[in-house]
């Protein structure tokens, strides 16, 4: 198949370069032209014009960077595209932006589909790595041969044709949460006169990752009358550490946040609960 592959940045030009590797004939085109040239050399047929680069193609991708960029390429493209061209869009959007973007193009007669993925340009250019899916069955069926080799997993999440952007923005929020995280850690250490080559040496032995599936399990089931972690003790630690930093120079970021979760949960009156209980949501 001849595909239309717009943004060739890093994690764009990966797939570009797995699209070739599987066979496929691929145009590209990039706002910064130098960047689709750059493809050439790997048989991709670069692209000046947005809409010439359409020419042939019988799927589009798109990778961009975020949802005032897609709609910046795709909507002056609106009546070039081929009824019966898929649109497969792997950036990482809002989920109502999305939403309303599906919406649109599917009264224009064309199927957009949003794919967003877990995976850097190495795992792009090697098909390996993670692509979420949402949507009516019938497409993930249709496109699930094609979709599967440029990721190694595909997962389907279901009907609802946002329900993709939700997740990546789940996972993603994890990853930087979990990197704010390592941030503290690394100040904590520096006050303390330890390395932080050694203080991160502990997660070669400890892996607090391994627990996040039983974590969230418990704040799903709302199970927190049994504490395995009570609220109050876990604030008295998030108090050692601020302290800590505090002493050696430095100012924890994450820790405080969570902190004044716990105060608030603590003033209602849910100090004895497990800590999860802060993760709750209240209205």
């Amino acid at each position: 198949m001849k595909i239309a592959f717009y943004g060739t940045g890093l994690m764009g030009s990966g797939f570009v370069r797995r699209l070739r590797a599987l066979g496929h004939e691929v145009n590209v085109w990039n706002r910064t032209p130098d960047k689709a040239r750059r493809l050439e050399a790997i048989g991709a047929r670069a692209f000046d014009d947005a809409a010439a680069a359409l020419a042939g193609a019988g799927r589009i991708h798109v990778s961009l960077g975020d949802d005032a960029s897609v709609d910046a390429v795709l909507e002056p493209l609106a009546g070039a595209i081929a009824a019966g061209t898929w649109i497969v869009d792997h950036t990482t959007t809002a989920v109502h932006a999305t939403a309303e973007r599906i919406e649109r193009w599917r009264a224009r007669g064309r199927t957009y589909v949003h794919a967003p993925i877990f995976m850097g340009p190495a795992n792009a250019a090697e098909g390996s790595g993670l692509m979420l899916l949402s949507g009516p069955k019938a497409e993930h069926d249709t496109l699930a041969p094609a979709l599967q080799p440029m990721a190694g997993k595909l997962l389907y999440l279901g009907e609802a044709p946002a329900r993709a952007a939700a997740f990546k923005l789940f996972g993603n929020l994890t990853i930087l949460g979990l990197l704010g995280v390592i941030g503290d850690v690394n100040r904590l250490a520096h006050a303390l006169g330890i390395p932080a080559g050694e203080a991160f040496g502990l997660f070669e032995h400890f892996n607090p990752g391994a627990t996040l599936p039983a974590r969230a399990a418990r704040v799903e089931s709302a199970d927190v009358t049994q504490p395995s972690f009570e609220l109050a003790m876990a604030r008295k630690d998030l108090r050692l550490m601020i302290e800590e930093a505090q002493r050696g120079g430095h100012e924890l970021v994450v820790a405080p946040a969570f902190a004044a979760l716990l105060d608030a949960a603590i003033a209602r009156g849910e100090g004895h609960l497990d800590v999860v209980a802060a993760a709750r949501p209240r209205r």
